[in-house]
Formats: C-alpha cells, structure tokens, sequence
C-alpha cells in the first residue's frame, strides 16, 4: 500500500533538526502499525505539489499547517479541488487539525478561528460512534491538540464521530473513504513539548502553554488511533478495489 502525504505545515528548523518534517512523523505512526506500507511525500506549501491525479496513491493524508484554511494562499484553492477529486473517485483520505478543516471546507463546511482560543496539550475525546475499523472497546481516547481554528458546520455528507468540550466537531468520517480529526495523533511527547515552549508567550499565551505542558504527562493513546487510522485506509482500499 502507497500512502501520499500532502504536507500543509513546515516546522521551524529548531524543531525540524530535532523531529524531522510532518512526512517522517506520519511514517513513524504508520510504520508502528505496519512497516510495509510506502510512504511519499507532496510539498504543497513550497513545491505547490498538487497531485495530478488521486490514483497517484491509493491513499491520502493530509498534515496538520499553521495556516489557516482561508489564507488567500496560491495552493489552498487547487488542495480543496484535489480533495474533491478524489473523494468523488472514493480513494481513501484521511486529514489531520488543518487537514481536517481544508476536508471540510472542500465537501462544504466551515472552518473559522475560533473564539474558545488555544486548545493545547492533552486533550479528552468522546467517541461518539464505534465505527468496523476502531479495535478496542473505548469510549475516550486522550490525544494531543494544538489549534485555534474549528470546524463549526460539518459538511452534509459528515458524521461526527469524536467530539469533546472543547470541540463539537473533533472526529468526522464520510461515508467509508473519508477521515478527518482535530487533534494530532501523530504528535509525540517530546516534539509537543518542544512546540509549546516555542510558542509560549508569542503564538500561545504562558498561562495556557504551561497548563497544555503540563497535561503531557498524562500520556496518550497515539498507537491506538494510529492503528485505527491505519486500518480505516486498509478497510476503505479494500473496498474501493472490491
């Protein structure tokens, strides 16, 4: 199985020398699960690598950005044609924080900066429907978060699947092919760490970067929700080639 990363986000060097760019973070993620699958990488914020075609891979995921998704950026626009594109031709997605709100906003709901502010650190998730690929009998998962910007319409086509206090719409999964969440199943404790001291007193304010540094830890159940990322994309190939 070939999985596309569609890379929205660069790091800053400090935290790229230490952790490697989002591709390398996914791959870790992926590979735990299983270390057969075919990672590639598509620069969307430099390069502007837009896929030709969705078959390009049989599955795509889409990275967590500091942007948002109404930048007047060059490769906003050609990313929500791309993901339409492919969720019409039913090849499996799955998108992260930014990539789960651009998911949205392409199959039309809406992304705005939210006014609940930073949510940071540790977060809890209900889940709010046990779908076929969710191994375990959980009904919270502890996750990282690190976004300002929420979902507040979910497209018709969208059921919720996660939620928490302080995100109504955190888990989102379209028919079969398509997963999107807010939180960053990918994040590992030392780069959240890193991040939040980078942004603490700047991006973040200190009072809410400590108290999110502080949940850290708490743990998470990263290998969990990895699994069930990786197992969403198995299922939905499966059935797309079926």
């Amino acid at each position: 199985m070939k999985i596309g990363i569609l890379e929205t986000g660069k790091l800053p060097p400090e935290l790229l020398d230490r952790h490697g760019p989002y591709d390398r973070m996914f791959g870790r993620m992926i590979h735990k699960v299983d270390d057969s699958i075919e990672i590639v990488n598509r620069d969307m914020v430099e390069a502007g690598d837009i896929p030709a075609s969705p078959h390009e891979a049989d599955a795509w995921i889409i990275t967590g950005s500091k942007h948002g998704v109404y930048d007047p950026l060059p490769w906003i626009e050609p990313l929500k044609e791309f993901l339409r594109s492919a969720y019409a031709a039913k090849v499996p997605i799955v998108g992260i924080c930014f990539g789960h709100q651009i998911l949205a906003e392409a199959l039309g709901g809406k992304v705005v900066k939210s006014d609940r502010g930073w949510g940071a650190g540790v977060h809890t998730y209900d889940i709010d429907a046990v779908e076929p690929w969710m191994s375990g009998d959980r009904r919270t998962v502890d996750v990282h978060a690190m976004h300002q910007d929420q979902v507040v319409e979910k497209p018709a086509d969208a059921r919720v699947i996660a939620s928490s206090k302080f995100c109504d719409f955190a888990g989102l999964a379209y028919g079969d092919h398509a997963l999107s969440m807010q939180p960053h199943p990918e994040f590992e404790a030392a780069f959240q760490g890193d991040l939040l001291t980078a942004r603490r007193g700047t991006v973040i304010s200190e009072e809410v970067a400590d108290r999110a540094i502080d949940s850290l830890a708490n743990g998470v159940d990263n290998e969990l929700v990895g699994t069930w990322i990786v197992d969403f994309l198995k299922h939905a190939a499966q059935r797309k080639s079926a």
